[in-house]
C-alpha cells in the first residue's frame, strides 16, 4: 500500500516528466508539427525509462540488476496506475464549470448540425466496433465482446476516458481493454493531426475550403504560436471579480472547492441512481448497470448543475473560467503521464492483431464518416467547421479546435462557438459520458448484440436528423458547401 510519501513523489515524478516533454518538444521539430502535447510526450519518455522499456533492455543485456525495473520506483508506478481512475473526476467535472450554459432552443439553433455531425461519428464507431468484434475479434481472435467499445472509448473518449475507465474493463475481466483503449487514443490524436491536416489541403486544393485575405490557412496556422493555440482550447471566460473573496485566499483554492463541489453532487447523484436500481430493476438477479457506472460522468453532470445554481443566484462571476481550465489541464497532464507510464505493451503486443483491427477500422469510420456526412449535415463552411468533430472524433477535444484554427484561421464560419455549443449535448452521453462509461457493463450483461441494434437505431436517428433538419439546401444562397 502506498504512503503519503509515496504519493507525493509520484506526482512531483509526472511533473518532471512534462517539464521533459516540454523540453523535448521545444526542440525537436517533428513533435511541434504533430502537434503533441507536452504530457504525451512525457509520458512515451517515463514508458520508455520504466520497467517495461529500459527495465526489458537491461534484462535482455543482462545489465545492472538496479536497472531490471528501470529508473522508476515500484511505489510510483503503483500511484501512477491508480491516479487516472481519481483525477478524471476532476477533468469531468470541470468541462461545464464556469461556462455560461444557455436553453436548449439556443444551442440547437447555432449548434444543431455540429450536434447531429458528432453524435454519428460517435455512434458509428460503436456500430462498427461491435460489428468488428462479432465478426472478427471474437471468432478469429477469441477476444471479449466488451473489445467493440473501445473504438469509442479511445478515440471519442481520449486519454482521459480510456484511463478513467481501467476499473470497470478490470471489474468485467477485460484489464487489457484499459491498455488497447490507451493505445488506440494514441493512434488517433497522431493519425487525427496528420491526417486533419491532409484533409485541409486537399480542402484548399479543390475549393472546398477557401481562402481568404490571410493566405494558405495551413501556413497561417503553423506560424501560429503555441499561446495562439492555447486560446482555442476552450479558454474563455472572464477573471472573477469578487474582491473579497480574493483577498481571503487563494482564488487557485477556491476555484479547487468548486470542483469538489461537482465531485461531490456527482457522488450523491450516482449513489441515489444505484439505491434506485437495487430497489427496482436491479434486483436479485437484475440487470446490474449503475452500480458499474464510474464517478467521472455523474461529477460532469455535478458541474453543469453548479453552474445552473451558480447562475440562477447571480453567482456565476466568482467563477473564473481561465482558473478552472488550468485547474482540469493540470488533471488531464497528470493522467496522461501516469497513463501512458503504466501502459502494459504486453496487453497490446498480445492483442497486436485485433489492435490493428480496431485502429484501421477506427480511422477508416471517422474518416469517411467526415467526408461523406459532413458536407450533407452542416449546411454552410462544412469542411471547415466539420473538422472540429473529425478531430474530437479522433481522440482529442483540442485536436479539432486545432484543425478549425487551421481550415478558419479568423473563423469566418462561426465554427468555433458551434462546436463549443455542441459539446453541452454532445460530451453528457458519447465520448466520455454516460453512454461511454455505460458501454462495457451494457455489452457484458446484455451481449453484443442489442447493443449493436439500439447503436445502429442511434446513428441511423443522428444521420436522418441531420439530413433532413439541416444540410446544404438550407442555408442562405452563397455559402453552400458541397
Amino acid at each position: 500500500m502506498p504512503s503519503v510519501t509515496d504519493a507525493f513523489t509520484a506526482v512531483l515524478a509526472i511533473g518532471v516528466f512534462v517539464v521533459a516533454g516540454t523540453w523535448l518538444r521545444a526542440r525537436i521539430p517533428l513533435f511541434r508539427r504533430l502537434f503533441l502535447p507536452a504530457s504525451v510526450i512525457g509520458g512515451t519518455l517515463a514508458l520508455l525509462v520504466g520497467p517495461q522499456g529500459l527495465g526489458r533492455l537491461a534484462g535482455a543485456l543482462d545489465g545492472p540488476a538496479w536497472l531490471v525495473d528501470g529508473l522508476l520506483p515500484a511505489a510510483v508506478l503503483e500511484v501512477w496506475s491508480e491516479l487516472p481512475v481519481l483525477l478524471i473526476s476532476v477533468v469531468f467535472a470541470a468541462l461545464f464549470i464556469g461556462k455560461h450554459i444557455p436553453g436548449l432552443r439556443d444551442i440547437w439553433e447555432v449548434a444543431g448540425p455540429q450536434v447531429a455531425l458528432g453524435q454519428s461519428i460517435a455512434w458509428g464507431q460503436y456500430v462498427v466496433g461491435i460489428t468488428l468484434g462479432l465478426v472478427v475479434l471474437s471468432p478469429v481472435f477469441g477476444m471479449d465482446p466488451i473489445a467493440g467499445a473501445l473504438i469509442e472509448i479511445g478515440f471519442e473518449g481520449g486519454h482521459g476516458t480510456a484511463a478513467g475507465l481501467a476499473g470497470t474493463f478490470e471489474e468485467f475481466g477485460f484489464a487489457e481493454g484499459a491498455d488497447l483503449a490507451l493505445g488506440l487514443a494514441t493512434v488517433g490524436l497522431l493519425a487525427g493531426v496528420l491526417i486533419g491536416t491532409a484533409i485541409v489541403n486537399w480542402g484548399v486544393r479543390t475549393g472546398r475550403i477557401a481562402l481568404d485575405a490571410s493566405g494558405d490557412p495551413v501556413d497561417a496556422a503553423r506560424a501560429a504560436t503555441d499561446d495562439d493555440l492555447d486560446d482555442l482550447d476552450d479558454r474563455e471566460g472572464e477573471p472573477a471579480r469578487d474582491d473579497d473573496a480574493a483577498r481571503a485566499t487563494d482564488p487557485l483554492s477556491v476555484h479547487l472547492g468548486f470542483v469538489a463541489i461537482a465531485i461531490g453532487i456527482g457522488w450523491l447523484l450516482l449513489q441515489g441512481l444505484e439505491a434506485v436500481e437495487v430497489a427496482t430493476w436491479g434486483g436479485e438477479d437484475g440487470l446490474e448497470l449503475l452500480v458499474h457506472l464510474p464517478l467521472f460522468p455523474m461529477a460532469m453532470l455535478g458541474g453543469v448543475l453548479l453552474q445552473l445554481a451558480l447562475d440562477r443566484t447571480r453567482r456565476d462571476h466568482v467563477v473564473d473560467r481561465r482558473l478552472i481550465n488550468r485547474i482540469s489541464g493540470a488533471a488531464l497532464d497528470l493522467i496522461i503521464v501516469a497513463a501512458l507510464g503504466t501502459l502494459s505493451l504486453e496487453a497490446i503486443g498480445g492483442n497486436l492483431g485485433p489492435f490493428l483491427v480496431l485502429a484501421v477500422g477506427g480511422i477508416a469510420w471517422n474518416v469517411g464518416a467526415f467526408l461523406v456526412l459532413a458536407p450533407r449535415i452542416v449546411p454552410h463552411y462544412a469542411y471547415e467547421r466539420g473538422l472540429g468533430d473529425f478531430g474530437q472524433s479522433m481522440g482529442m477535444t483540442v485536436t479539432g479546435l486545432l484543425l478549425m484554427r487551421i481550415a478558419d484561421p479568423r473563423n469566418r464560419s462561426g465554427g468555433l462557438e458551434a462546436f463549443g455549443y455542441k459539446q453541452l449535448l454532445f460530451e453528457p452521453v458519447v465520448g466520455g459520458g454516460l453512454f461511454t462509461a455505460a458501454s462495457v457493463p451494457l455489452i457484458a450483461q446484455l451481449g453484443p448484440v442489442p447493443v449493436l441494434i439500439g447503436t445502429f437505431v442511434l446513428l441511423a436517428f443522428w444521420v436522418l436528423v441531420g439530413l433532413r433538419r439541416f444540410g446544404p439546401e438550407r442555408a442562405p444562397a452563397g455559402e453552400r458547401t458541397g
